[in-house]
């Protein structure tokens, strides 16, 4: 049995059946291809509604940017001119301040000279004051360790001499309790 054939049913039959079947099947594939022709003309109608909204916003934005673009160089324009006004007079007040300044420098160069120069000769004398001072602690010093080694010295012989005394004491009370002893017996 070949394909498209109807069991059971006669050979012309079947071949009227046949080519027939075969006629729907290519009456739909026509269909097919009809549908899918005008599902993509359907689809390029919508790209191309698409592309022309975009392209039309696209072009209001570009407007309203070039709008704010002129707006914003209007604008530095103006700020740039007052910036410049603004310049040219704070450089003529420094200006005027500088030549004030050069003017009275030398004055400020000779009152700061003077003053080092005083501060200077300020700080030689209390460095001659500051030598003098530790030459006299030294001295002073230098007495004290002598004043206090010769009591230390003397405090020294001074127990020496009283371990001595103690020593001759305790030898004498020896003595003297062994002869009382001896005169006891």
């Amino acid at each position: 049995m070949a394909p498209g054939e109807i069991p059971g049913a006669d050979a012309d039959l079947g071949l009227d059946l046949s080519s027939d079947i075969q006629g729907i099947l290519t009456a739909l594939q026509q269909v097919r291809k009809k549908a899918k022709t005008d599902g993509q003309k359907k689809n390029e109608e919508i790209l191309n509604s698409v592309k022309s909204d975009i392209l039309s916003l696209a072009d209001e934005a570009k407007l309203k940017s070039d709008k704010e673009r002129q707006t914003l160089l209007k604008a530095a324009t103006k700020l740039a001119k007052e910036c410049e006004a603004s310049l040219k007079a704070e450089a003529t007040k420094y200006q005027s301040i500088y030549e004030k300044f050069c003017k009275e420098r030398e004055d400020h160069l000779r009152s700061y000279e003077d003053t080092f120069s005083k501060f200077e000769e300020g700080k030689e004398a209390l460095l001659t004051r500051l030598e003098q001072q530790r030459k006299k602690e030294k001295t002073l010093v230098s007495d004290l360790q002598k004043s206090c080694s010769d009591k230390i010295a003397a405090a020294e012989e001074q127990v020496k001499k009283k371990s001595q005394e103690d020593k001759s004491f305790t030898m004498l009370r020896k003595t003297l309790g062994s002869f009382f002893e001896d005169i006891e017996d």
